[in-house]
């Protein structure tokens, strides 16, 4: 039996079928990243989730957007106009 696989199964239930939102120049800011995350990454697709951790709520201010970036693995928040990055270790 020859199994399908999805391009991108992040975003791909079992069937197949997707959640997708289309963005266009009506998102202005959103719009402007995703055609810039593309040029970069080749990537034309972002996925929007909530944000926490699995222990923790829904993240609903920019503190708590702040402490749980602090306790994950991400590398980069972005909350508005700043830009908030780990120090990466250059090995």
């Amino acid at each position: 039996m020859l199994f399908r696989s999805s391009e991108v199964p992040a975003v791909t239930h079992v069937d197949y079928s997707a959640r997708i939102q289309t963005v266009d120049e009506r998102h202005g800011r959103l719009r402007r990243l995703m055609e810039r995350f593309e040029v970069l990454t080749g990537c034309p697709i972002v996925v929007n989730t909530s944000f926490n951790l699995s222990w923790e709520p829904i993240v609903l201010t920019p503190e708590e957007a702040f402490n749980t970036f602090m306790r994950s693995e991400m590398d980069v928040l972005v909350l508005g106009d700043t830009l908030i990055a780990r120090k990466i270790d250059a090995e």
